[in-house]
């Protein structure tokens, strides 16, 4: 089967990457209860995929040689083990691959955990479903399970959700998500996709590179009656934003940070928040880091509102598995709108 993979990540993942076409088939016969063999027909990068590999000693120990990156996928069943009576051989799924696994980036895969393998529902594409593996479960996972004690909370009022980098791979998302569920939803991004974020439902886009983000934010939050119940952030390092979340969030409020990185200063930042006490002039709201988990009844509701048309994939391009390097090189640039999608099946 034709397979990217790598084995030694030098500089970056871009460069380390070449294409097996003998890489070895996964056995159907060795398929353990709960595996499904899946023919992959489209994957999608998220930045989890270059940056574990990227991290000198992670990269270097924690992942099977040779690699094979991404673990989006959308694809074919070709086997299920015993215990998946719920898939069929030709039934189309989707889901994603452990972590540090990875492998989506190959023809065949099998995929060991229930939770991350589930049916794709009539009506959804299979090219976007590829792109719910990471990104569409974060963005449900950080935000619908809040909002019940929300309303609980506020009674009739619109919860109101403030969704900090809107037009990437999981904010595209976050925005259709919230304002499914009847939120009043802001967000932000720079000027050339303050469009795309309207067609996607936001109520308020901030442009942050024109804009005082927490100013506008006030001022948002008067005019809506009341400030933001939930801050969902997907950029990562706008501790910032944070700091001076209480004028803007709501007591008790939940700020989740999602877009997390691997830097030393951001680890630091992050000690500061937990470690430095709110008596002592620490954060004046409830941080939360977000640690995301597969879940098969939670990628059926995303993939549900896919197939009804209440949720879209933005899909920037679509590349050739051949082209795989040059969509990293994409990614890495940080200024994707939306989703990266790669066709592997040929």
């Amino acid at each position: 089967m034709r397979a990217q993979q790598w084995t030694t990540v030098s500089t970056t993942l871009p460069k380390a990457l070449y294409l097996n076409t003998s890489a070895p088939v996964p056995s159907s016969k060795a398929l353990k209860p709960y595996e499904v063999l899946v023919h992959v027909h489209f994957s999608s990068l998220n930045p989890i995929d270059y940056k574990i590999p990227e991290l000198p000693l992670v990269g270097r120990f924690a992942i099977s040689k040779p690699a094979i990156p991404c673990v989006d996928f959308c694809g074919i069943v070709v086997a299920a083990g015993s215990s998946r009576k719920d898939l069929s051989p030709g039934q189309w799924v989707f889901g994603m691959l452990d972590i540090p696994k990875y492998g989506a980036c190959a023809e065949y895969i099998v995929v060991s955990s229930k939770e991350g393998c589930v049916a794709l529902p009539g009506g959804a594409k299979p090219e976007e479903a590829a792109t719910l593996g990471v990104a569409g479960l974060t963005a449900y996972q950080s935000i619908v399970p809040q909002l019940s004690e929300i309303v609980k909370k506020n009674g009739d009022s619109k919860p109101k959700v403030f969704i900090n980098g809107g037009s990437g791979g999981t904010g595209i998302f976050a925005i259709q998500v919230a304002k499914a569920k009847g939120c009043f939803v802001a967000t932000t991004c720079s000027a050339r996709n303050m469009e795309l974020c309207y067609q996607l439902g936001a109520d308020q886009v901030i442009d942050y590179t024109k804009q005082n983000v927490v100013a506008t934010l006030e001022k948002v939050a008067r005019s809506q009656n009341g400030p933001f119940d939930l801050v969902v952030d997907l950029v990562g390092g706008a501790t910032p934003l944070y700091w001076k979340s209480h004028r803007y969030l709501a007591p008790g409020a939940e700020f989740v940070g999602v877009g997390a990185n691997f830097s030393l200063q951001f680890a630091l930042d992050i000690a500061k928040i937990f470690l430095w006490p709110r008596f002592l002039g620490g954060g004046q709201r409830k941080y939360v880091l977000f640690t995301g988990v597969p879940n098969a009844e939670q990628y059926s509701a995303v993939a549900e509102m896919m197939a009804e048309g209440k949720v879209r994939a933005v899909i920037e391009e679509i590349y050739s598995l051949e082209d795989l390097r040059r969509a990293f090189e994409r990614l890495r640039t940080g200024r994707v709108s939306g989703k990266l999608v790669v066709k592997v099946a040929q």
